[in-house]
């Protein structure tokens, strides 16, 4: 694979002017909804502490960057559901969705290790999740305590294993790092009670969120829109019988995530089960109706599902286990994915993960992303990705974190002064 732009240079200036300008839009068009948040300033925090945080916030712009210099977007064959966003902290443990007939019942499956992140998905090459989730690695050195040769080495060890899961048809994954375990066993004997004491308070006999950081006030139109669009993803999902379950006790506009920062987010909290301590919470969250991969994904991508409805569809299509609740409605016209939140989610610490368990952190998300690929694959290659495929997307990750970490750098200056 040639490369050939030593005389293409993109602005550093210019691409973090641009994320600036897409991220007011995007918190600006959300104001009126989340009283009292400066969303802006939260997203500028959040992006602020290095390239990796960077990046996890600035999809549009990584695709952009592969719109205007495509050969780096050229690469292996293979195409399916992607995630489009992906990154090394777009993993983690969730509690997965009952078969129905466990469901409502005290049985419940234990925690998971997979992606849990696909507002950015779509139908496009394979080699587009591989590259922005190398990238992300290459930048991740410094919270890894990973040198440069020693970051590209788990790179070649990633992409390695993700080339044996595909040709195994995603059913082989290796052995999960102690580290991984220890998460999972962590996150399975969490109960409900640490959940709720997290993010909500006792107010006499019921409880409501917590307003500050994490959950703002709606307006009370707002509210009653929200309770309606509850209701009606509780009526398309939810038996009949059970209905009583989901009786809406409280609602705030939830502040959480990078990307997904300046998209309308409302957190449910219902009844649930039990008389103290029982409550369940939701998320509804607006998704794009199209990832930030579409520009450079062609006319599969402009033709697949939109909204939440693309969301779910990669979701379900793409993972072994779906997050509890998974759904969609609308909110004032707009698509909402919904889901419930469990004690169960949690996520590796890349600043304190053992340094000896990396190469098996790299190898076991590189087999994740081929399960998820070879699960929803729409044309599969006719042959296997060798080594040649692997060091061209390597090379050019390499090339993408050389232009994050730049922007990164721009992106600080030009936001010294936002507090």
């Amino acid at each position: 694979w040639g490369i050939g732009m030593a005389h293409v240079v993109l602005d550093p200036i210019e691409l973090a002017h641009a994320q600036l300008a897409r991220d007011r839009r995007r918190t600006e068009r959300v104001r009126a909804w989340a009283r009292g948040a400066r969303l802006f300033e939260h997203k500028v925090a959040r992006m602020s502490p290095s390239p990796l945080a960077f990046l996890r916030g600035a999809a549009p712009l990584f695709y952009e960057i592969l719109e205007r210099l495509p050969v780096l977007a050229e690469g292996p064959p293979g195409e399916g559901v992607i995630i489009g966003d992906l990154h090394m902290e777009n993993f983690g443990a969730f509690r997965p969705d009952p078969s129905e007939e466990r469901r409502h019942k005290k049985g419940e499956p234990d925690a998971v290790f997979d992606v849990n992140d696909f507002d950015d998905c779509t139908i496009g090459p394979w080699r587009f999740d591989l590259l922005r989730l190398t990238t992300s690695l290459i930048l991740a050195g410094r919270e890894l305590g990973a040198n440069g040769r020693e970051a590209l080495t788990l790179a070649d060890a990633m992409l390695e294993s993700y080339a044996r899961a595909i040709a195994s048809g995603g059913k082989r994954l290796p052995p999960s790092p102690r580290s991984v375990k220890r998460l999972l066993v962590q996150a399975s004997e969490r109960d409900r009670r640490a959940l709720l004491n997290g993010r909500t308070e006792q107010r006499g006999k019921s409880r409501r969120f917590v307003r500050g950081p994490r959950y703002a006030e709606l307006s009370r139109a707002l509210a009653r829109d929200a309770e309606r669009a509850f209701e009606d993803y509780v009526v398309a999902t939810v038996p009949k019988r059970h209905r009583d379950l989901y009786e809406v006790r409280d609602l705030a506009f939830r502040i959480a995530g990078t990307g997904s920062l300046g998209c309308l987010r409302v957190a449910v909290m219902v009844r649930g089960k039990g008389k103290r301590d029982g409550e369940w919470i939701f998320d509804m969250k607006e998704e794009d109706p199209r990832s930030s991969a579409t520009r450079v994904c062609g006319a599969r991508a402009k033709s697949a599902k939109t909204g939440a409805a693309r969301v779910e569809h990669g979701m379900r299509e793409g993972l072994f286990d779906v997050p509890r609740g998974l759904g969609t409605t609308r909110l004032r016209g707009l698509p909402m994915l919904v889901r419930r939140l469990t004690p169960q989610e949690d996520r590796v610490d890349l600043h304190t993960f053992p340094k000896v368990e990396l190469d098996a952190l790299a190898r076991l998300l590189g087999a994740l992303i081929g399960r998820v690929h070879a699960t929803g694959a729409t044309h599969a290659p006719a042959r296997a990705w060798n080594a040649g495929d692997r060091n061209h997307l390597i090379d050019s990750a390499a090339r993408l974190a050389g232009m994050h970490e730049a922007a990164y750098l721009a992106f600080c200056r030009l936001t010294g002064d936002v507090k």
